[in-house]
């Protein structure tokens, strides 16, 4: 079941977007819930990361849909936001709050599917790969979507991840071998970077989570290849 949120004040623009939820329903085979909001505000007051897609109307007369996914971004990094707007200038100030996409009013059924085809990608990508990691007494399960970079120091592999960090024996080399299919790329011998953290290429330098992990001139053309290869498929 995909949980889906439509925040639009627009009541005539609301039933016509849940209209056409339940018609790619139909096409698509997927199961949606649906629950409307008609203000950013309502949205994010008790928010709590309970969907996996919000389409946002952009335009709201408490709190704006840039107001409240700024909001929702405190606390929600995963959700898939597409944005309903008539002005297509939004687009740019989406990114950042990391949006999925826009649709332009008046909203066409073929532009909609479009672009929930690209979330329910996006959601399918993000689906979690685990994998041991052994440490002192025993072995620690880690999913590799909060995994931000890898690190080789030695004869030690440390994990920098969301919930802390870790440190296991094992090679980089062997870490790559397992994490290359989940969207990593090595951006020097001792660093193993998630593509879905990389924040900006700058200075010579992958920006991961706050961090300025080196590239190596060797490696720098073919980073910047898998990283716009990587942006390509979760937009699809």
């Amino acid at each position: 079941m995909i949980r889906i949120a439509v925040a639009e004040d627009d009541s005539k623009c609301a039933k016509q977007l849940c209209g056409y939820i339940r018609d790619y329903e139909k096409e698509s085979g997927y199961s949606f819930s649906v629950e409307t909001f008609t203000d950013g505000d309502q949205l994010v007051e008790g928010y709590r990361a309970q969907f996996d897609i919000i389409l946002m109307d952009v335009q709201m007369p408490l709190m704006d849909g840039m107001e409240a996914a700024a909001e929702i971004r405190k606390v929600d990094h995963e959700v898939v936001i597409i944005f309903i707007t008539n002005m297509a200038q939004y687009a740019i100030r989406g990114y950042e709050v990391d949006a999925l996409d826009y649709v332009l009013k008046p909203v066409s059924y073929f532009a909609f599917s479009q672009r929930l085809g690209r979330a329910l990608q996006r959601i399918r990508n993000r689906e979690k790969t685990y994998f041991a990691v052994p440490v002192k007494g025993g072995v620690v399960k880690m999913a590799a979507s909060d995994l931000f970079y890898v690190e080789s120091q030695g004869h030690q592999i440390i994990y920098h991840a969301r919930t802390g960090i870790r440190v296991s024996s094992g090679t980089i080399q062997e870490m790559q071998e397992k994490l290359e299919p989940q969207g990593f790329f090595r951006c020097n011998k001792g660093y193993l970077v998630n593509l879905k953290y990389v924040d900006a290429v700058r200075d010579g330098c992958a920006v991961v989570n706050g961090e300025s992990l080196l590239i190596s001139r060797a490696k720098r053309n073919s980073f910047l290849e898998a990283l716009t290869d990587y942006i390509g498929e979760v937009s699809l």
